[in-house]
């Protein structure tokens, strides 16, 4: 059996799926990739399966790197909405044979990952100054 290119792959998945962009699918991807070098260097060099929770948690360190306060606006135009969307494109992966995954492995892996709007465009809201009411209260006056 011939191997398949990611792209062969990829285009077979959006002839059956169209809901993400191509260049979704080429950054979980890169994000997986820089997921397990990181759990590599935690582990002594020894690469293993990565879980969907450790995945996801990979995605929002990647694409906090490679779009910061864009990311947002960036996964919006390829379909992203939400952590079970990453679920989905791993999935869409899978089955076109590009990603493998052990029994343990589902979707639902990937539903309770993380708010959006927490992750991703709350690391670059102005941190409020605490006003000098809120740091003392006054003492009521008599």
């Amino acid at each position: 059996m011939q191997e398949i290119s990611f792209e062969a792959a990829v285009e077979k998945v959006l002839a059956r799926d169209a809901r993400y962009h191509r260049d979704a699918y080429a950054f979980v991807r890169e994000a997986l990739d820089y997921t397990q070098k990181r759990i590599g260097r935690a582990n002594g060099g020894k690469l293993r399966h990565v879980t969907g929770q450790e995945l996801l948690e990979g995605i929002r360190d990647f694409a906090l790197e490679q779009f910061g306060p864009m990311t947002l606006t960036v996964f919006e135009e390829w379909g992203i909405r939400q952590c079970s969307d990453f679920g989905e494109i791993v999935f869409n992966l899978i089955e076109a044979g590009v990603l493998s995954k052990t029994d343990k492995d589902s979707r639902a892996d990937f539903a309770d990952g993380y708010d959006f709007e927490e992750a991703f465009r709350k690391p670059f809201l102005p941190r409020r100054k605490v006003t000098l009411e809120q740091a003392e209260p006054r003492p009521a006056r008599s």
